[in-house]
């Protein structure tokens, strides 16, 4: 597999896993009884990138491993999956 496509990859898993990951721990303003004026109650108080950055890259890497994995050592992909359609008939739809 080429460097491009493992970044590729590794981006896309990563940039899904930060949307999952961006409500664990946080607490908001209404919870804390301070909320600022001009703000929603349900805006963060603290936000903490780091962590949020850190557990993402984390669990992303452990995602892609486990891709990784099954493609290259078990030879799972996407044809062997029995949810995706055949496409390879012969004939256009319709004409037989």
């Amino acid at each position: 597999m080429q460097l491009f496509s493992v970044f590729a990859i590794y981006f896309i898993i990563w940039w899904v896993t930060l949307f999952a990951v961006l409500p664990f721990g946080m607490r908001t303003q209404a919870e804390d009884n301070y909320v600022v004026p001009g703000t929603p109650e349900s805006a963060p108080t603290r936000f903490q990138a780091k962590k949020v950055l850190l557990l993402t890259t984390v669990v992303a890497a452990l995602i892609y491993g486990g891709w990784h994995l099954s493609t290259i050592y078990f030879g799972i992909s996407m044809d062997s999956l029995r949810i995706i359609p055949n496409f390879e008939q012969s004939g256009p739809a319709g004409v037989d």
